[in-house]
C-alpha cells in the first residue's frame, strides 16, 4: 500500500519507470513490453471500474480478462510480469511500503508445438533473397547470418560495423539479453554473403556511421523494419505464419539434429539457464531420437 491514502498516479510512474529502464540499458523491446503491460492494465482498470492500484486481486482480475479473451497464455504471462517489475520498482522507489504482488505465481504456459522452419524452407528463403542490390544482399547476409548463429532479432539489428571479422569468422553480439555480450562463430557461406553485402555497403550514404545495417532509403534498420522486410522474404518463399525469431528456433534445432552439443548451443545462443535449450529443443526430440534409432540399428538382429 501506499504511504499515504492518496492512490499514487501510476500512469505518470511508468512513463518514470521507463527512463529508468532505459538507464539500467534494457532493451528498446523490453520496456516496450513492460510499458504496453502497465498501460494494458490501467486501460482495464478504466473500462471495468476498477480502481487503479496494484493489487493482487485487481491483477488476477486483470490476467484472467486477458485469458478469458483468447490470448494465449505467453502473453498474459508477460502482461502480469510487467506489473511485478512495475511494483518492484515502485518499492525500490519508496512508492510503496511493501511489494503487493510478492510471491504472485505467473500463468501456466502451455506446452506447445515450437515451429521451425524446413531445410526445404530455409533454403527457399534465402533464394527469395536473390538479386544483386543492396537490400538484396544485406537480407540474404541477415537470413543466413541468423540461421546459422541463433541471434535474436533484436541482437542482430543492434550489430555494428567493428562487430564483424570476416577473415576469422565470428561476431560479437554485444546487446545481448541481460546486457551480455558474447562472441558468435559463422562459416564462410555466411561470411560471402556478409562481405557481398559490406562491399556494396561501402557506397551507402551512411557508410561512415556504425551500424552494421543500413537501408536503401538513406536510414538504418529498426527491430520493426527487420521484421517487415523478413516477413516479406518469407511470404516470397511461400511461408506462412513467419516470424523472425522462428529463425532462432531454427538454428538451434538445426544445431542439435546435426549433432552438435548442448553446451555450444547454450554458448553460442546466450543462454545460461537448461530450462531454455530445453524450451527450444523439445519439438525435435522425438525426430531427432528417431534418426537415433535408425543410427543405431538395433532391429538389425
Amino acid at each position: 500500500m501506499p504511504r499515504s491514502r492518496e492512490l499514487p498516479d501510476l500512469a505518470a510512474l511508468c512513463e518514470s519507470w521507463q527512463v529508468h529502464l532505459r538507464a539500467e540499458r534494457k532493451s528498446p523491446e523490453t520496456v516496450d513490453s513492460y510499458a504496453t503491460g502497465v498501460r494494458q492494465f490501467l486501460d482495464w482498470c478504466r473500462s471495468t471500474g476498477t480502481t487503479p492500484e496494484l493489487s493482487r486481486a485487481a491483477v488476477n482480475a486483470f490476467v484472467a480478462g486477458i485469458l478469458d479473451r483468447g490470448a494465449e497464455p505467453a502473453t498474459a504471462r508477460a502482461r502480469q510480469l510487467s506489473l511485478r517489475r512495475f511494483a518492484e520498482w515502485l518499492v525500490d522507489e519508496e512508492i510503496l511500503d511493501h511489494n503487493p504482488l510478492l510471491g504472485l505465481k505467473p500463468p501456466k504456459l502451455d506446452d506447445k508445438h515450437t515451429p521451425r522452419l524446413t531445410d526445404e524452407q530455409c533454403t527457399a528463403l534465402v533464394r527469395a533473397c536473390a538479386g544483386k542490390d543492396l537490400r538484396d544482399r544485406r537480407d540474404e547476409a541477415i537470413v543466413r547470418f541468423m540461421l546459422e548463429t541463433a541471434a535474436r532479432a533484436g541482437e542482430v539489428v543492434a550489430m555494428g560495423t567493428a562487430d564483424v571479422d570476416l577473415r576469422r569468422g565470428i561476431a560479437v553480439i554485444r546487446r545481448g539479453k541481460g546486457g551480455k555480450a558474447r562472441t558468435v562463430p559463422f562459416g564462410p557461406h555466411t561470411a560471402r554473403a556478409l562481405d557481398r553485402y559490406l562491399r556494396l555497403r561501402r557506397t551507402h550514404r551512411l557508410a561512415d556511421t556504425p551500424a552494421l545495417w543500413l537501408g536503401d532509403r538513406g536510414k538504418g534498420v529498426s527491430y520493426d523494419a527487420l521484421h517487415k522486410t523478413l516477413k516479406a522474404r518469407a511470404a516470397a518463399a511461400g511461408i506462412a505464419g513467419f516470424h523472425p525469431h522462428v529463425l532462432r528456433h531454427t538454428a538451434a534445432q538445426r544445431w542439435l539434429s546435426a549433432e552438435g552439443s548442448e553446451g555450444g548451443l547454450m554458448a553460442v545462443a546466450g543462454w545460461s539457464r537448461r530450462d531454455m535449450l530445453d524450451r527450444y529443443t523439445r519439438a525435435t526430440a522425438a525426430e531427432r531420437a528417431a534418426d537415433e534409432a535408425r543410427r543405431l540399428g538395433l532391429g538389425d538382429l
